[in-house]
């Protein structure tokens, strides 16, 4: 008796998982029809307006998603891996949306045969590991010391970028500061924290070839009494601190009952004498520069000025680690624990210069800086803000290089070796995993061909032209020139990508696409709002066998 509707249910639940599904694929699609015409050398700009009303033109595939309110669960999730990837690499954020959304779009007509996730999953999961082994096998070693073939790649990174136009400029600086901030850690290894110790100081006026990278550190920030002060030291010695320089005040309101009027002065002297013992102290070590990130008071400066010395005060707790990296110095928290060995003395030149309206003090000339600032010149903020992003695309490549120097074809000559070595495995897979692994080959077509869409050429001509060189396994090395359209060998026109940067790309890219082809529900857990006037919340409602053919299904 039961069994009819047993086979009833079961055929619902899987009509009902296959509507999620369809839903989710639909989600991914979308998201990567967005940013599709942004990928390539010749991508179209986005105009976006964010919540404050302000406007950001740019290409780049992370800043544009970060702007977009999507209601659709898989759409955000589509979007939380682009910020992964510009988290993880810098660059790629584009390409990953990409070639997710064509996995699961190639996956929608197994789903539709009625195969299970499961199995389309597992031939994914199989599919990754083979491209990881194509890539290997491809990837070319460079010498990080060899400044073109770097240019070259950071070039052809930043190449899809808006700053493009300004050839070299947006390259060299990357490379320098990426280069200053390097930190060996022995067995060949090299650390590069780029949020950290590279600060980027956008400055409105002037133009763009004016920008440079700093061999130390700039900040908005002026002396504390500038007519008495000095504002240029060569070979200053710096102390920085990160305590007020100034009387303790008590913790809550002191209340002080003063009997006779000589008492008040000997409270005064006290304070005087506190503060004076503390800038003896500092000016003990004989400094010509004090920062400190607290308060500095009147009195202090006055004891300062007096011996010679300039001083800074309220100065950011990163702006500070960042001129104890650049100068060699210590940051220190009480001065009676002041040591020769904390005072700075690796910097050249201390300048305070006015640029437009602001005083801006450099702290340059150090001798083996482990920070740097990258000053910028433009025409107007959104400019900066621009080149900003592009310059950070551009050092996470340097980084990446600085890590791990392997390079690999750039212009989707990679995704179609990696398509044509996983065709020709796909014959030698059995069962039914076979179909799903030959899908994801295929699905790593949509790069070139994104790319050749991008640059207005014959898209099918082009692809089949690419494909019938691919097809053999060699030639790995001809891809598009994003510029022209015309197929080429990457090698001579030096367009390539780094190796870190494909990898993250094709990982996260597949397992997301499996991750979303195993969701089968989306339970929503947000209670919708009653009207007024309307009856509480009704009783749960018991399922009985009969309600088995009017099952509700969740809306798309």
């Amino acid at each position: 008796m039961h069994a009819p509707v047993l086979v009833l249910r079961d055929s619902l639940k899987r009509e009902s998982g296959r509507k999620v599904h369809h839903a989710n694929i639909q989600a991914a699609k979308a998201v990567a029809d967005i940013i599709r015409t942004t990928l390539g050398p010749r991508s179209m700009l986005k105009m976006l307006l964010d919540a404050s009303g302000g406007i950001v033109v740019t290409n780049d595939g992370n800043a544009i998603l970060r702007e977009l309110d999507l209601a659709h669960p898989a759409a955000k999730s589509m979007i939380e891996l682009s910020r992964t990837q510009d988290e993880e690499v810098g660059d790629g954020t584009t390409s990953v949306i990409v070639l997710g959304g064509e996995m699961l779009h190639v996956a929608e007509a197994f789903i539709e045969k009625n195969y299970h996730p499961t199995v389309i999953c597992r031939a994914y999961s199989k599919a990754l590991e083979d491209a990881i082994a194509v890539i290997d096998k491809i990837a070319m070693s460079i010498d990080v010391n060899d400044r073109p073939t770097m240019l070259g790649l950071v070039k052809s990174c930043i190449g899809t970028k808006f700053t493009s136009q300004f050839g070299d400029l947006i390259a060299d600086l990357a490379i320098d500061a990426t280069s200053i901030v390097g930190v060996d850690l022995g067995q060949g290894l090299r650390e590069v924290d780029i949020k950290k110790y590279i600060k980027v100081e956008k400055v409105p006026g002037g133009q763009l070839e004016d920008s440079k990278v700093l061999k130390g550190v700039m900040f908005n920030k002026d002396v504390v009494a500038p007519g008495k002060m000095k504002r240029k030291i060569v070979n200053p010695r710096v102390i920085l601190l990160d305590c007020p320089v100034e009387y303790k005040k008590g913790e809550n309101q002191t209340n002080a009952e003063l009997v006779r009027e000589e008492d008040w002065e000997v409270l005064l002297k006290m304070e005087e004498e506190y503060i004076e013992n503390m800038c003896a102290q500092i000016l003990k070590f004989k400094p010509d520069l004090v920062i400190t990130e607290k308060g500095l008071s009147d009195l202090a400066c006055h004891y300062l000025s007096k011996a010679g010395v300039s001083a800074i005060r309220r100065l950011r707790k990163t702006d500070n680690n960042r001129i104890a990296k650049a100068c060699g110095a210590t940051v220190v928290n009480r001065p009676d624990e002041l040591q020769e060995s904390d005072v700075g003395t690796g910097a050249g030149l201390f300048e305070v210069k006015k640029i437009g309206d602001e005083f801006f003090a450099f702290i340059v000339d150090c001798k083996d800086p482990k920070a740097c600032t990258v000053l910028l010149r433009g025409a107007s903020k959104d400019l900066l803000n621009e080149v900003e992003r592009n310059l950070q695309d551009a050092m996470s490549v340097a980084r990446n290089i600085l890590k791990n120097p392997k390079l690999l074809p750039g212009g989707g000559a990679t995704e179609l070796t990696v398509s044509a070595a996983l065709k020709q495995k796909s014959s030698s897979i059995e069962g039914i995993e076979k179909w799903p692994y030959e899908a994801a080959a295929i699905a790593f077509e949509a790069i070139p061909r994104t790319l050749a869409q991008n640059c207005g050429v014959n898209v099918i001509r082009t692809m089949t032209a690419l494909q019938g060189k691919h097809a053999n396994g060699e030639n790995a090395w001809i891809g598009i020139d994003g510029n022209t359209g015309e197929i080429t060998d990457m090698k001579e026109r030096k367009i390539w990508d780094a190796y870190n940067v494909k990898a993250q790309t094709f990982k996260t890219a597949i397992e997301s696409a499996c991750m979303l082809l195993r969701i089968d529900d989306i339970v929503s857990g947000i209670k919708k709002k009653q009207a007024p006037g309307a009856q509480g919340p009704s009783k749960p409602k018991i399922e009985t066998e009969a309600d088995a053919d009017s099952e509700q299904i969740l809306p798309d």
